[in-house]
């Protein structure tokens, strides 16, 4: 069967973007930058993206694309004989599902609260403990938890099941540039509140009393780790999407045009959200109920709240979402290529074990709430910590030596790869620092994030 290819290099950045955006840019980045200081912790992610995040993008997408495989059948095709390197397909491929048996679970969250905004449960007039409740309420309610969970994934799974440019390309188009639109809109509103100057202040312009205080170690530590989470690198995520590539274009310019616009989301959703707690007098380091604690209030404090809040959420669902549908894609093709399923029975298949995997998260915050799993963490905070932890460091240092060791595909075949194509090109010098220096980072990261 003749593999699908994306019908333009606009729908390969906008889908691979997509992967990319999601919960780590609009909910996780903002409050990781919150609690970090402002403007130092951006300085520092920026940089982690360009030296680390940028080069094992290229190196995902190169063995995808010179296998025209899936993240097993890739490892197959290009590792010597007697290799072992595709043992690794196996895990990015468990770490795919572990993933969406949580980010299915939160994508709903923000299905459900775009719902509750667009239908009056959110409405003026509602004190801080209200609407603090809503969320409570519907933690402790697998029913409708579960209601959201199913919608989402059954949606992406039908999408997915149309094919590459049918399904995943043609709808991720539309839902990235609704995206982009809603995210520019909220915003310049953000930035017409009053105050709004101080939050821009304390997101964008380096403190550097304030990072002494918190530590410059800890800022530097925590934008290592943002630079890994927002990119979703290591578990084969972006290595699918390179299977998928013309050899029109080099690797190092496609992989910065998705970070680049990885980032813009990243940046602007700050530029939502710290204008407007500075405006509404609102502490910006409170955490992850940020998003579905704090900014209710805020939007409901507004003119015209209920709308600004629906925009927000069904902006939130469409960064989530996105993700939801590449990561399926990601599952589907791996199970045809390794299993030679056709996509209908890998689509069916796939959907019915994710639905079914994703009722542990929802368990855990009700009828399982007193589960802990690794240490004192829940259900979902478990499967998190094995995703962005263990799998993402592990799988991208994977990746990385597979690339540029003699005891993998090769440095060589590797910088061939990436610099096929018009566009920017990675030097033969570069060589010395993708084998030591970044292997020593991601270790870092990796040793960091356990301890």
């Amino acid at each position: 069967m003749e593999r699908e290819n994306f019908r333009s290099r606009l729908g390969f950045i906008l889908v691979s973007a997509g992967c990319a955006i999601g919960i780590g840019n609009v909910w996780r980045f903002p409050y990781v930058v919150g609690q970090n200081g402002g403007g130092v912790f951006v300085l520092f992610y920026l940089l982690f993206l360009l030296v680390m995040g940028v080069p094992v993008m290229t190196m995902e997408l190169a063995v995808g694309r010179a296998s025209r495989k899936s993240a097993i059948e890739s490892y197959k095709k290009l590792e010597k004989p007697n290799q072992k390197w595709h043992i690794h397909g196996w895990f990015a491929l468990l770490g795919n599902l572990i993933l969406m048996m949580f980010y299915t679970t939160v994508s709903g969250w923000m299905l459900d609260y775009f719902v509750k905004f667009a239908n009056g449960t959110f409405h003026s007039g509602m004190d801080i403990e209200q609407v603090s409740g809503v969320f409570g309420n519907m933690l402790s309610d697998p029913i409708e938890m579960g209601l959201w969970m199913v919608v989402t994934v059954v949606i992406g799974f039908v999408i997915c099941s149309f094919g590459l440019q049918k399904g995943l390309e043609r709808i991720t188009k539309v839902m990235m540039s609704a995206l982009l639109v809603l995210i520019v809109i909220l915003a310049v509103h953000s930035l017409t509140l009053s105050g709004a100057g101080k939050g821009v202040s304390f997101y964008l312009l380096p403190h550097f009393d304030a990072a002494k205080e918190i530590g410059i170690g800890n800022i530097i530590m925590a934008a290592m780790n943002q630079s890994f989470f927002t990119l979703s690198l290591g578990i084969g995520a972006m290595e699918i999407f390179g299977s998928y590539m013309s050899d029109s274009h080099t690797l190092p310019g496609e992989a910065i045009r998705v970070c680049a616009m990885d980032t813009f989301v990243a940046v602007m959703s700050g530029l939502i959200i710290f204008p407007a707690c500075f405006s509404f007098g609102v502490e910006p380091a409170s955490g992850p109920p940020l998003i579905f604690e704090t900014l209710p209030n805020i939007f409901l404090d507004m003119p015209f709240g209920r709308i600004w809040g629906a925009m927000f959420f069904i902006f939130m669902t469409f960064a989530s979402f996105s993700t939801v549908i590449a990561v399926f894609e990601n599952l589907i093709s791996c199970c045809i290529d390794t299993f030679h399923w056709t996509r209908r029975k890998a689509t069916w298949i796939n959907c019915i074990v994710v639905l079914i995997a994703s009722l542990p998260c929802i368990l855990g915050f009700n009828v399982w709430g007193d589960l802990t799993l690794i240490g004192t963490r829940g259900v979902l905070d478990s499967e998190d910590f094995i995703v962005s932890n263990l799998l993402l460091p592990i799988g991208s240092l994977i990746y990385l030596l597979f690339c540029v060791s003699k005891w993998g595909w090769g440095f060589d075949n590797y910088l061939a790869e990436a610099n096929k194509g018009e566009g920017i090109k990675f030097s033969p010098k570069f060589k010395v620092f993708f084998r030591y220096v970044i292997p020593v980072l991601i270790v870092i990261v990796l040793l960091q994030g356990l301890i």
